[in-house]
């Protein structure tokens, strides 16, 4: 409470005597009281005296009376904070609560700061998703005007979302729109993640990424109107809707480049864009395309030429005319790049995705890639660049705040295949090693029919250029089932080069060298048909082919390959729609005991037939070829089976050795092979879409022919009986798809149409696997 009586009027800060006062120096509280013309003081400077006091939150108390001619200033200190402790506290760590609180042990009381403290701490558990938290605040008093702090911390339980709601949505299922946005409903899963939790923030940040998928599929005009979070008691957690308007959908009408820079010829840009005439309008694909006619520019020595698209609606056609306009630009240089809020990554690792730097000239559009690839490491949490004047007109200085996020993890994985039994795996990935952005595994397998370690390490920019560089090393061992009927041992390196050649393109050479061994369970090597032993057939037999890999001993494999990739798809995870083309060639021989010549190629298209309907269209197919004067081996052979047509067990079907006596009859594998697949999937509409199961249809057709490995054995005399035919194998099924929290399952039905006598089916597989 402040007092004044007695005004005074007259007097100077000479005639101010201070009583109460304890810790703080007499002196210091008459500095407050500034005087007048002349020094003295009147009412007015008295009062701002007093605010001046208060507000310093020293003082609980302040009175200011005017006792014989001299102002009397009575203060009441106060209690000095003897420590601040937390109760209740079980979600929120002390550590993490005391940083964000004012009051500080040693520091004075304040109550205004106490009740922001309380306020503070009530936020920390409102972006965990307790909104039912409830923190009152017990002050100690001890001797000596001193005192305890204590917030006791009633945390409550989790609030989640109940129900996301979509306002104005007519182009798009809202089902659809769930998959666009961080937001998860809660369900009865929801114990293994996190983002049904209501948190305003991420709530925001998903108005952003609706409004961007909309502009990326033609909607110019829509406006994401709100994002409100409501607290429904009835259902106790939070009904957050999403006010949409949509606007009408555009396509690109006509496409031009003007150029206003006369050295560069405005046609020599249009091979960068990223959009045809006819195509539905995407604000992606136009940013991209200013990108790359800034890049170019640039090139040809205009630093500062800028590219400004410019839209021109019609509303009647429904089509936007696009023009893209080169400028000069305004010259201006980069002063400074100020890195912030990293404190585990090196500066370097941020700078390094700028194309520009330090005394360069300006150029957004550069800019704006930057920021863009610096989201996609997933280092971050958020990343967000703003610019700000320089020492000068032409400078700017550009500042990059970052938050960053977790990028360990440990993990214990545990599955189920029809292929490889039980199997379980442990694993340690850091993809950002020491903060120098460098990728680094760990992992060892341990199930029923596959054992194995794998080490593997990336670094992203080998050499300081954009070029990444890995190293793998593994071993792994597999046991014979009813699909094989020998053992291998494999263990060797891969080392490999990464890099884009476009945005689309990417290139990875590679070279591997691997030792691998066949060995054989003794009931399927005791036989011979020159002097079979008596009853030697009655345990079963391997082929001939394996028995020779097993005579041959251990084999070293040293090829050099490359991949080249082609990807458009709208997200790699859960595409939609797009195209990915994968080539594939290996060229063994270099050094080592084996030569061949393997290549091979996938293709995927994925389509939205309808609302949540994605139909996906697979294309695969592979050649091998033997080089010099060594023979193919088995091993090297194409082995099909699911992985090509689905209804057929693993290495279920193409040359297979039927020669009497050989009673595993083992798969032999093919030179050449190709496969077609159909997929329509979609979620199931009477589920929650939150749990991400879809049901898929699917048609399978394809063959693997011509197996050229050895086919007599001169030690034993013995001579190898091939089925080997081109016939078409088809298969049409249905399946489950479960993208879970504990990891992707899938359960898959499918009914072979045509096959072969010999072949070996398989109607159910399953495969999946979990994370904890």
């Amino acid at each position: 409470m402040v007092a004044f009586s007695g005004v005074a009027v007259a007097q100077t800060a000479n005639s101010i005597v201070v009583q109460g006062n304890r810790r703080v120096e007499a002196d210091t509280v008459r500095s407050y009281f500034k005087g007048g013309p002349g020094g003295r003081l009147g009412p007015q400077e008295i009062d701002e005296a007093l605010k001046s006091l208060y507000a310093t939150g020293l003082f609980s108390d302040v009175r200011i009376n005017h006792s014989g001619g001299r102002l009397v200033v009575s203060v009441v200190e106060n209690p000095v904070i003897n420590r601040v402790a937390f109760e209740g506290n079980k979600k929120a760590k002390d550590e993490q609560l005391k940083t964000e609180v004012q009051s500080k042990a040693r520091g004075t009381l304040s109550r205004p700061t106490v009740q922001a403290d309380v306020q503070r701490i009530i936020e920390i558990y409102h972006r965990s998703g307790r909104f039912d938290v409830r923190v009152e605040p017990k002050i100690i008093e001890l001797p000596n005007n001193r005192v305890d702090l204590v917030f006791e911390v009633k945390e409550g339980d989790k609030t989640g979302v109940k129900d996301i709601r979509f306002v104005g949505a007519k182009a798009f299922s809202s089902g659809r729109l769930k998959d666009i946005i961080k937001t998860t409903e809660s369900h009865w899963l929801s114990f293994l993640q996190s983002t049904d939790i209501y948190d305003p923030d991420r709530v925001e940040a998903d108005r952003d990424l609706l409004r961007r998928f909309y502009l990326k599929h033609g909607y110019a005009d829509v406006r994401i109107v709100s994002a409100v979070g409501e607290y429904d008691p009835a259902k106790k957690g939070f009904i957050v809707t999403f006010t949409i308007d949509e606007g009408s959908q555009y396509r690109v009408g006509t496409l031009d480049v003007v150029s206003n820079v006369q050295a560069i010829d405005p046609g020599s840009l249009r091979s960068g864009l990223k959009l045809s005439a006819g195509s539905v309008y995407n604000a992606d694909l136009v940013e991209k395309s200013v990108e790359r006619m800034t890049v170019e520019a640039a090139k040809r020595g205009y630093a500062f030429a800028n590219v400004r698209p410019r839209g021109d609606r019609n509303f009647q056609t429904k089509t936007i005319n696009l023009v893209f306009v080169l400028e000069e630009g305004t010259r201006a240089y980069i002063e400074r790049i100020n890195i912030r809020g990293n404190i585990r990554t090196r500066d370097y690792v941020i700078r390094r995705e700028f194309d520009i730097g330090e005394g360069d000239a300006y150029n957004r559009a550069l800019i704006d890639r930057a920021e863009r690839r610096l989201k996609n490491l997933s280092f971050f949490k958020s990343v967000k660049i703003t610019n700000e004047p320089g020492s000068a007109p032409d400078r700017i200085v550009i500042n990059v705040d970052v938050e960053e996020s977790a990028t360990g993890e440990f993990s214990i994985s545990g599955g189920f295949s029809t292929t490889d039994g039980f199997i379980a795996e442990a694993s340690i990935v850091e993809r950002n090693l020491m903060g120098r952005g460098q990728f680094a595994k760990a992992s060892v397998t341990y199930g029923q029919r596959t054992r194995g370690i794998d080490l593997s390490f990336i670094e992203p920019y080998l050499l300081g250029y954009r070029m990444a560089g890995g190293i793998d090393l593994f071993a792994k061992y597999t046991t014979s089932s009813s699909y094989v009927s020998y053992d291998t041992k494999t263990i060797g390196t891969n080392l490999r080069l990464g890099f884009d050649l476009t945005e689309e393109v990417t290139l990875q050479p590679r070279y591997s060298i691997y030792r691998q061994e066949v060995t054989l369970p003794t009931q399927f090597n005791n036989c011979s048909l020159s002097n079979p032993a008596p009853g030697c057939y009655s345990d079963g037999e391997a082929s001939l082919a394996v028995r020779k890999e097993m005579a041959a001993g251990a084999v070293l494999v040293s090829l050099v390959g490359y991949s080249l990739a082609y990807n458009t798809l709208d997200n790699n995870k859960v595409p939609t729609s797009g195209l990915y083309a994968d080539l594939k060639q290996d060229f063994a021989g270099v050094g080592g005991d084996v030569n061949f010549v393997r290549s091979s190629f996938e293709t995927r298209n994925y389509y939205e037939v309808l609302s949540d309907v994605v139909s996906v269209f697979k294309l695969q197919g592979g050649h091998l070829a033997g080089w010099g004067s060594k023979d193919l081996r088995m091993l090297d052979h194409f082995q099909m089976g699911p992985n090509l047509v689905r209804g057929f067990a693993p290495a279920g079907f193409g040359p297979r050795d039927l020669t009497p006596g050989a009673t595993t009859n083992d798969s032999l594998g093919g030179t050449m092979y190709w496969g077609a697949a159909v997929e329509a999937q979609t979620p199931l509409y009477f589920l929650p879409k939150e749990i991400g199961i879809k049901l898929a249809a699917f048609a399978d057709a394809g063959s693997v022919w011509d197996y050229k490995g050895p086919t007599t054995w001169n030690v034993t005399g013995e001579t190898l009986t091939v089925a080997d035919s081109k016939s078409i194998r088809s298969s049409v099924g249905m399946g489950l798809i479960w993208d879970s929290p504990l990891g992707p399952l899938r359960f898959d039905f499918a009914f072979p149409l045509t096959k072969e006598s010999y072949d070996r089916t398989q109607v159910f597989r399953f495969s999946g696997g979990t994370k904890f």
